[in-house]
C-alpha cells in the first residue's frame, strides 16, 4: 500500500467535514458545568464545559448571546445546545452553542 502525504490543512479539513456530516452532532444538548467563562469585548463568549472525566471547549457568538435569560458563570450547571465542529485553524474540536 502507497502513502500519500497531505498537509495539516486538509487533514483538518477532512476531519471536520466528517463531523459536519454527522447529524447527532449537529443538534446536540450536553450538560455540563462552566469554567473559564470569558465574555469578550466582541460580545462572543468563551468557556469550558466539563463534568468528573472530560471536558469540552465552547463558544457562544454574540448573534446567540443576547437570547440567554441569565449571565454565565464559572460553577453554574448548564444545558448547552449547539453544533460540535473543529476549528481548523488550530485542529481543534468545540462546542458551537446557540441556546
Amino acid at each position: 500500500m502507497e502513502y500519500k502525504a497531505i498537509s495539516v490543512t486538509e487533514l483538518n479539513s477532512y476531519i471536520k467535514n466528517k463531523i459536519a456530516d454527522d447529524e447527532y452532532l449537529n443538534n446536540i444538548l450536553i450538560k455540563g458545568e462552566i469554567s473559564n467563562f470569558k465574555h469578550h469585548y466582541t460580545g462572543h463568549m468563551y468557556f469550558t464545559l466539563k463534568d468528573d472525566n472530560a471536558l469540552i471547549k465552547c463558544i457562544m457568538f454574540k448573534s446567540y448571546t443576547s437570547n440567554l435569560k441569565f449571565v454565565p458563570k464559572d460553577g453554574m450547571s448548564v444545558l448547552a445546545f449547539g453544533t460540535v465542529s473543529v476549528f481548523e485553524r488550530d485542529g481543534v474540536y468545540q462546542l458551537y452553542c446557540k441556546a
